[in-house]
């Protein structure tokens, strides 16, 4: 069993392309520099710990300027 399940992740984030990337983004921070967001985790990998902040609520998907040109769009 996937722990947190996809279903409480969906509540947090509408879209599975947009968690994905955005535990995908935080396992590698949680990798390279090791700084935890919460206390106790359940899972031992990046992936797992990331997702279970998302589950938590404490790491949320930060809103686009729409007007804003991003490095990764030029």
């Amino acid at each position: 069993m996937l722990y947190p399940s996809v279903d409480k992740l969906k509540t947090q984030i509408n879209s599975k392309y947009s968690l994905v990337a955005l535990a995908s983004k935080r396992a590698r921070e949680l990798y390279e520099k090791e700084e935890e967001m919460l206390g106790e985790y359940t899972s031992a990998k990046p992936v797992g710990k990331a997702l279970e902040e998302i589950a938590a609520g404490v790491l949320k998907q930060e809103q686009q300027d729409e007007s804003a040109i991003y490095e990764d769009e030029i």
